[in-house]
């Protein structure tokens, strides 16, 4: 039995694939805003905190063990020097405010922080950052509503476009409880990176959606495959772009290393959603539109 045989025998049973994990998702994030008041952990810049940076080296481990009592929400991390590796700064991250995080710190270090030499303090109001979080927010159901009329308006027809909305949102919403199941602290870089991903999520589903509708020449699974080479080559392209991008950054970039995993997990999920999910409804409505 060739491949498209047995995709026409099976290609229905293959949607419990997206099925399962989209009720999954669902259940996951209902009980993880039970338990946070929220669908993400917020860093700092969604939050409202302190920030200050250590120009020293610094063990994070022995200073989380000795101030996660006393620095509340405390969150540390290191950056290196790409070529060396050596170890250059710490950043310390906390809800305390500002000036009492400060002296804490200085009386675990022994000597005192000045700012603009060896080290830096920034603060943020946590009514600064509640707003701002609300407005990436509105920010992103606009971005994704307007994609649907677009789709609507290119398609003009109500399964083929509900099909690409669908992959779509998948693709956020498992994206979404990825990172949550990580644990990432979400900043304002990772909710501008689910934005991009509404992008890269909508693409290939376009242009499987636009061979297999709107174009006849061919049999429907010819249109298929021939939609599939194309789009895995641009998803792959961009997937292992970032992938290595990744690798390079984590160490010393916490706003890149985020937009980076945001996207190469939701890429991973568009190749499952576009090419299950969405083939999948598309071939349901053009068989029976026959």
């Amino acid at each position: 039995m060739n491949l498209g045989k047995f995709h026409d025998k099976n290609y229905k049973k293959l949607l419990l694939i997206p099925l399962i994990l989209i009720v999954f998702s669902l259940i996951y994030l209902g009980v993880f805003y039970s338990n946070n008041q929220d669908v993400i952990y917020k860093d700092i810049t969604l939050t409202g905190g302190t920030s200050i940076t250590i120009y020293d080296q610094i063990s994070i481990i022995e200073l989380e063990e000795a101030l996660s009592a006393e620095l509340v929400d405390l969150n540390t991390r290191e950056i290196y020097d790409l070529t060396t590796r050596e170890q250059k700064a710490v950043i310390v991250e906390t809800t305390t405010e500002g000036d009492k995080a400060k002296l804490i710190l200085e009386n675990y270090l022994g000597y005192e922080l000045v700012m603009g030499e060896n080290s830096d303090l920034e603060f943020t109001g946590s009514i600064l950052s509640n707003s701002f979080y609300k407005q990436l927010i509105i920010a992103i159901l606009i971005a994704f509503l307007f994609m649907a009329i677009v789709v609507f308006i290119i398609f003009r027809t109500v399964t083929p476009s509900i099909a690409v909305i669908i992959s779509a949102f998948a693709d956020i919403l498992m994206t979404l409880v990825f990172v949550d199941l990580i644990g990432m602290k979400m900043s304002t870089a990772g909710i501008v990176a689910f934005l991009m991903l509404i992008g890269y999520s909508v693409d290939t589903d376009i242009l499987l959606t636009t061979r297999m509708i709107k174009r006849k020449e061919g049999t429907l699974n010819n249109r298929i495959f021939g939609a599939f080479k194309t789009g895995t080559t641009m998803t792959l392209t961009s997937l292992f772009a970032f992938f290595f991008a990744l690798l390079v950054v984590k160490s010393f970039s916490n706003v890149l290393t985020q937009i980076f995993t945001i996207l190469v997990a939701g890429l991973v999920f568009d190749l499952l959603n576009t090419w299950i999910t969405n083939v999948s409804i598309l071939k349901w409505y053009v068989e029976r539109k026959k």
